[in-house]
């Protein structure tokens, strides 16, 4: 296995499980086709931070390549939910589409999900829980969610290059529930025995920010708008397509609840 990383990047992990770690840099061609040669599978799930154009489009269009010039076996893209809905506003779910479509039209045999939320990413706001008990919310608590548990997602995308149902298919990917916003504090509440301080701050605190933002930065007010647009709609997954996840990779999705008491160690 090897694992492309930037220099800043926490990787020691991956070390120790025996990856060969290449070291460079996703906007930059030569490192991209250094990366990718004598590879069998290629798995693209980088972010992007605020450079959506050249992390988010231009390198996964440049992995696609690299991939048929290599003679890939399989390529497997993490996309995002709710990307073939036309969201104007918001460059990284714009991106994702664009590549999704370049990757169909590939000839290559691919898998893309399409993950509503990541467990993963709540961690730091658990964390912040514990500590003082406050949690924001911005925009509606009412939204409907649905979170996969991240060890659940990097198991399926293993899996997804030997399973034959998988192939040259697109899977939205939630967590086995759905929950409104405004669970997700109860869930924490639960976890740590801690009584909730909720905020909730409008929508329109986002686009405050943007406009004032946008004075003098352009580009960090156009990435905001992929934010705002997470805030502002529902990204779920149905039951129907959650259970036809779990039957086409064969495992029971974990609770965020579950994932979050296995990583704060409660």
């Amino acid at each position: 296995m090897r694992s492309f990383v930037r220099l800043t990047s926490h990787y020691s992990e991956l070390e120790h499980r025996g990856s060969d770690i290449f070291i460079g840099d996703l906007r930059r061609e030569k490192d991209i086709l250094k990366a990718c040669r004598g590879i069998q599978y290629i798995i693209s799930a980088h972010g992007s931070g605020s450079d959506a154009l050249s992390l988010d489009y231009g390198a996964n269009i440049e992995l696609i390549d690299q991939a048929k010039a290599n003679r890939v076996e399989h390529f497997v893209f993490i996309s995002v939910l709710g990307a073939d809905q036309g969201y104007e506003d918001a460059p990284v779910f714009k991106a994702k589409r664009a590549v999704e479509r370049y990757l169909q039209a590939s000839g290559l045999n691919y898998t893309i999900f399409r993950p509503a939320g990541l467990a993963s990413n709540l961690l730091p706001l658990a964390e912040r829980f514990r500590e003082t008990g406050l949690y924001l919310l911005i925009g509606d608590p009412k939204n409907r969610t649905s979170i996969v548990s991240t060890d659940d997602l990097a198991q399926i995308v293993v899996d997804s290059v030997v399973i034959e149902l998988a192939r040259n298919q697109i899977f939205p990917v939630g967590g086995p529930e759905i929950l409104l916003r405004e669970d997700i504090p109860q869930i924490f509440s639960r976890v740590l025995n801690i009584e909730p301080v909720v905020i909730n701050l409008p929508l329109f605190t986002i686009d405050g920010i943007r406009t004032a933002i946008g004075l003098f930065n352009s580009p960090a007010q156009a990435a905001l708008g992929t934010l705002r647009t997470l805030l502002a709609h529902e990204f779920f997954c149905t039951k129907e397509e959650t259970a036809y996840l779990e039957q086409i990779f064969n495992l029971q999705l974990e609770t965020l609840e579950n994932f979050v008491s296995r990583y704060l160690a409660v």
